[in-house]
């Protein structure tokens, strides 16, 4: 075989065989599978690029009359009907018996599942052809919507729909952590929809799952439901100062506070305490779901492993409260939410298990930010960040360490 001299021959190499497959549901795997490799080499707007990149092959291979040429077009007119071009494409005279099913499915179910702290939602929808032996078999879409990272993270397509909503169904049945319900096809539209966007301007996708190769025919899958309203995003407003402060107090009242000592601190470490504390609302608000309520162990990781070193300056006073603020919040957080003890248990046994990593990153320092880094040696060599002149005279001294130049 010749090496093909563009992509879209490569494509067509790659779809030679595609009249012989059994029913359309293989041909628009097959089809989102090819537009996939287009979507993953992308560095921005991918969704905009598989657009592109079917407007282009249907423009370069319009005159392409073989059997399988006439239907990888028509394949991918199908997936991306808003490419310029899609809605002339026809099915070739040598067409196979299932090309008149291609898209032609209808909705049997959608539903909603996942974990009680809220990080993840899995949402899934079941799909059938009218006619099942030329369209293919019933078939689910789920994809998976991280909260914490604000993304769609995972999409998948697969069959049979009964055995994977079973499986789904018993899983969370199983498990007290978990949950499912029945879930409006407008929302679950405009929840997968609003996140794919975000991944869509990823520059590295998630490495694990089929979010590449699957994520064309979800998008088409989709744009069959109906459209959600303008009201669906369901947006936790930011705290008001006094908001913020009436709930620091409620949290201070609370017997999680008491159970960790936190209800009556020393007056020398007040300071730490609502530091601390403040911390621990400010990283709630950094979520694209901002809720100072929703603590898990994957947050508490984030926020201790990862986010406090990046983004505060910790003395050592700060760095042995926060722990225990960390595990009296989420504590507090849990009982308000009335997730299960169970929930409580775990997330408490995950942030006493972080506790020496928590330790060690912060006497290495490795994960502070540069800004983070500066502010903490200033604190270090004794130098006011309030004062401007200690401060100018501490940048000059230190301007190549800082990656400046030297003073002329």
């Amino acid at each position: 075989m010749a090496t093909p001299k563009t992509p879209y021959d490569a494509v067509l190499a790659a779809a030679r065989d595609v009249t012989k497959l059994d029913c359309a549901l293989d041909a628009e795997m097959l089809g989102t599978a090819l537009l996939g490799s287009v979507y993953a080499v992308a560095e921005e707007d991918r969704a905009t690029a598989i657009r592109d990149f079917v407007t282009g092959f249907l423009a370069a291979t319009s005159r392409r009359r073989t059997a399988a040429a006439t239907t990888i077009r028509n394949v991918f007119a199908t997936l991306v009907p808003d490419a310029a071009g899609a809605a002339a494409v026809k099915p070739g005279t040598q067409a196979p018996p299932w090309s008149p099913h291609l898209g032609k499915v209808r909705l049997t179910g959608s539903y909603a599942y996942g974990d009680v702290y809220g990080d993840q939602t899995s949402y899934l929808a079941t799909f059938a052809y009218d006619d099942a032996e030329a369209g293919g078999p019933e078939h689910a879409v789920v994809a998976l919507v991280d909260h914490n990272i604000g993304i769609t993270k995972d999409v998948f397509v697969g069959g049979p729909a009964e055995r994977i909503l079973g499986q789904v169904r018993q899983m969370c049945a199983d498990d007290e952590l978990t949950w499912f319900r029945d879930e409006d096809p407008r929302r679950l539209r405009g929840e997968v929809a609003r996140h794919l966007v975000i991944t869509d301007e990823l520059g590295d996708l998630p490495a694990e799952g089929s979010l590449a190769t699957d994520r064309a025919l979800v998008g088409a899958r989709l744009a069959l439901l109906p459209a959600p309203a303008l009201a669906a995003v369901e947006e936790i407003p930011e705290l008001s100062t006094d908001e913020r402060t009436a709930l620091v107090r409620d949290f201070l009242n609370s017997p999680e506070a008491a159970r960790f000592g936190l209800h009556e601190v020393p007056e020398a470490d007040l300071a730490s305490l609502h530091f601390c504390i403040s911390l621990v609302l400010d990283h709630g608000a950094s979520f694209p779901d901002a809720d100072p309520m929703r603590w898990s162990p994957a947050v508490a990781g984030l926020f201790l492993l990862d986010w406090v070193h990046r983004r505060a300056v910790l003395d050592m006073d700060d760095a042995a409260m926060l722990p225990r603020v960390v595990r009296g919040w989420a504590a507090y957080a849990t009982r308000r939410r009335a997730l299960p003890a169970q929930a409580a248990t775990q997330t408490d046994s995950a942030i006493d298990d972080m506790i020496p990593e928590f330790v060690r990153l912060y006497t290495t320092g490795e994960r502070r930010s540069p800004a983070t880094a500066a502010v903490a040696q200033l604190i270090a060599d004794g130098i006011d960040p309030d004062d401007p002149d200690a401060l100018e005279a501490w940048i000059e001294a230190n301007r190549q360490r800082l990656g400046g130049e030297e003073p002329a």
